[in-house]
């Protein structure tokens, strides 16, 4: 009986690493690439009891629960210090060029604003991104943020969606955008650093494919390749930040990357989860801040819960374009460039399913 019950997990673990496989964008179906480690840790266990089963179920059931370790080690091994940094280790020095951006996902109705505020004014960034945050947020931010950071974009929304950006540095040819969906704003400006030199920062927040969100995950990974092909076509030195409600080793993050050419600070680092923060199970990383080749890495650090169900991240970038030949953006083939057109195309032609 321990055999064939250990078999049919073996099989619902590897149906879903297949599932994963598949380009669909029914939102169960790309939920499947969320828990890749969790996965690979049940298909060890059922490796490990296969040698307790009996026959004919031990070799197929070890047979399968190998593939699975392996087909998920595969996806999520980058996102582990076996594999090497993507973004370069900054040189000592040259603070005029480096930026310190920390985004925090508050959840709108977390009103634990202190514990949020007592690790900005600990960690000091120059760039400080809020998402869900509303009316009352605003209020709390204000307060707390509106001296030492002035510059400031603001758009307040009931929706889980708001997003607040502050900042220590100047904020040129600011613009919020509703890119994809009329409820789902996103911010674009300029980052005057102190050195004079200007980067171009993105803060986005798409909708995640979930049963209360939508049933698809078409218009999250159309913002997304959207952004990414603006990227390309401005070809300037870029942060994104943002909770971007897709983990890092996802097929959509992934070409998010090629397309745009843009760098995972985390790979070669770690995974960084940020989400959820009060299941420690449950853990994936949602929050991210990727760079163009024109930046380093200094630091990079999840900080401390705060009521939140998302964990803030922090990460100092310094821009250090003469270390650009350094880097090895990835890049999209001419099937990934025409997938990509394919989505925004069709998410700007229907109306979201919720």
């Amino acid at each position: 009986m321990l055999g064939l019950s250990v078999f049919v997990i073996a099989c619902l673990l590897m149906l879903v690493t297949l599932l994963a496989k598949t380009p669909l964008h029914d939102w169960w179906v790309r939920a499947c690439e969320f828990p890749r480690l969790q996965i690979a840790v049940l298909a060890f266990l059922t490796a490990i009891l296969s040698l307790w089963a009996e026959p004919p179920w031990q070799l197929p059931t070890l047979l399968l629960s190998i593939a699975v370790v392996v087909a998920q080690g595969v996806q999520i091994l980058p996102w582990t210090r076996l594999w090497p940094v993507q973004v370069k280790r900054a040189k000592a020095g040259h603070d005029e060029l480096c930026v310190t951006v920390m985004v925090a996902n508050v959840l709108t109705p977390n009103r634990n604003a202190e514990g949020l505020m007592r690790q900005i004014r600990q960690r000091q960034p120059d760039l400080i991104l809020t998402l869900e945050s509303d009316g009352w947020w605003q209020q709390q931010l204000d307060h707390a943020l509106a001296q030492d950071w002035p510059h400031s974009v603001k758009v307040p929304l009931d929706n889980l969606y708001g997003m607040h950006l502050y900042s220590r540095l100047k904020l040129e040819e600011v613009e919020v955008k509703w890119l994809i969906q009329d409820d789902i704003p996103s911010i674009h400006a300029w980052l005057r650093l102190p050195s004079g030199d200007r980067v171009r920062l993105h803060a986005m927040h798409p909708r995640p494919p979930a049963p209360n969100e939508s049933e698809e995950s078409l218009w999250r990974d159309a913002e997304l390749l959207l952004v990414g092909k603006q990227i390309h076509q401005d070809n300037q030195p870029t942060l994104v930040a943002g909770d971007l409600n897709d983990v890092a080793w996802s097929r959509t993050t992934r070409m998010f990357c090629r397309v745009s050419g843009m760098l995972d600070p985390r790979r070669g680092r770690g995974l960084f989860s940020t989400f959820h923060a009060n299941y420690p199970l449950l853990r994936w990383p949602l929050d991210h801040i990727f760079v163009s080749e024109h930046f380093t890495l200094k630091r990079m650090r999840r900080l401390q819960r705060f009521g939140s169900d998302h964990f803030p991240i922090i990460a100092t970038l310094c821009y250090q374009p003469t270390r650009a030949s350094e880097q090895e953006p990835p890049s999209a083939n001419r099937d990934e460039w025409q997938a990509a057109s394919d989505t925004i195309k069709e998410a700007k032609s229907r109306d979201p399913v919720i």
